[in-house]
């Protein structure tokens, strides 16, 4: 199988966080327990002042590495570097770095203001300056007025909170947290994501946060590593990664993705001219990268950029079309999402809009599904054709259906 050439790399470098000084780097870690490969190569930066996501199923490496740079683990080979200085076998609390968890770890006996001085007092802070910083960190958290309440007063999100604030008092070089909302129910979560962005802005420190929930981190975070089986596919913006996947598993675990086995037909400059082994041909995009004759590919189209035919199309004029059947109409609010199937036997989910007419199609009609130039990527990982189809992720499950 031909592999396209000029793929960029997919770990991260100091470059790729903005050419910052990086507060965190893991240099080819790798971590076994007994014959088990936990992690493996991670190599990249976390800049100063980043809000950093690790993400993916379960069993990817993800806590596996925050517990390393934590210090509650130590890298098999490789080194872990805080600002510089090599840590991969320094003890957690020699270690300029704060860890929040799932479930807070909150004294129940303490009150909140006991609970945010308790780091400070172990360190023998003056109690005046103890006071300073307890109460200007509970303003930070907007939760002043519950200073003598005890955790058993607290509310979920107000519980998760005070375990920032806690946290935070100390002015870490870096604040690990390891799923700390998985906890919650969906609106409180959806309104700690915004919570946890605004405190990690206002005071400044770098966040290394690890989720398995793909909103969560497109949500808050600067940059994203997604990591599957102990490796790590893809580093980039919220943006990078949802558009510009590297890998045919980062475009499925984030969000839905139409994925089709290609095969290149030709390419003159950027554009790459492709056989969908559907009977049609069409354009697409190259990205930058080279694709030789005959060369095995796959093109990604998201959910949103697929439309019937005559639909309003998102970003210029039609560039490829299939010949489909509605399979299925659902209802989902301020979309529809409409699956339909190829006359291979396979699916695609579209997600229209009012403006798509939904309303129009039942479940049986023949329907011809379209999509603008811009609207379809060429993944950089060339991919076997058994690979393809519907693909998308909740947590550690995925569908996927062969188009060819």
């Amino acid at each position: 199988m031909s592999e396209p050439t000029g793929m960029a790399e997919p770990t991260g470098t100091a470059e790729r966080n903005g050419g910052g000084s990086a507060v965190v780097r893991l240099e080819q870690v790798t971590k076994h327990f007994g014959d088990f490969v936990a992690v493996e190569e991670a190599d990249f930066d976390i800049g100063e002042g980043e809000f950093f996501s690790m993400l993916g199923p379960s069993g990817c490496g993800k806590t596996t590495t925050l517990r390393m740079i934590a210090g509650f683990e130590q890298p098999t080979t490789g080194r872990i570097l805080l600002q510089g200085q090599d840590v991969s076998r320094t003890a957690p609390h020699k270690r300029d770095v704060n860890t929040v968890f799932q479930n807070y770890a909150l004294f129940p006996h303490m009150n909140v203001f006991d609970n945010v001085a308790y780091g400070l007092r172990n360190k023998k802070v003056k109690e005046a300056e103890v006071a300073t910083r307890v109460n200007e960190m509970l303003e930070v958290v907007r939760l002043p007025e519950f200073a003598e309440r005890k955790p058993n007063q607290l509310s979920g999100g107000q519980q998760q909170r005070i375990a920032l604030a806690r946290a935070l008092v100390n002015m870490p070089k870096a604040l690990l947290l390891d799923e700390p909302l998985g906890a919650l129910d969906l609106k409180l979560r959806q309104v700690m994501q915004l919570e946890l962005k605004r405190i990690q802005r206002d005071v400044g420190i770098t966040f290394i946060f690890v989720t398995h929930d793909q909103e969560e981190a497109l949500t808050m975070s600067d940059r994203i590593a997604v990591m599957t089986q102990g490796r790590v596919d893809q580093i980039g913006t919220p943006t990078e990664i949802y558009g510009n996947p590297a890998t045919t598993f980062v475009a499925g675990f984030i969000g839905t993705a139409n994925l089709l086995p290609v095969s290149v037909v030709s390419q003159t400059g950027d554009q790459v001219t492709v056989d969908s082994r559907l009977g049609t041909q069409f354009r697409v995009p190259a990205g930058g990268r080279s694709y030789g004759t005959g060369a095995d590919a796959t093109i990604m189209i998201r959910p949103e950029r697929l439309v019937p035919a005559g639909a309003p199309l998102h970003g210029g004029e039609a560039a490829g079309s299939i010949e489909c059947t509605v399979s299925s109409l659902v209802f989902q609010g301020p979309v529809v999402r409409c699956q339909v199937q190829t006359r291979t036997g396979a699916d695609l989910v579209a997600h229209l809009g009012p403006e798509d007419d939904p309303a129009s199609l039942s479940v049986g009609s023949p329907i011809t599904m379209t999509w603008a130039y811009e609207g379809a990527y060429l993944v950089p990982e060339a991919i076997a054709a058994d690979h393809a189809g519907v693909t998308s992720m909740d947590e550690d499950e995925t569908e996927a259906v062969s188009v060819g």
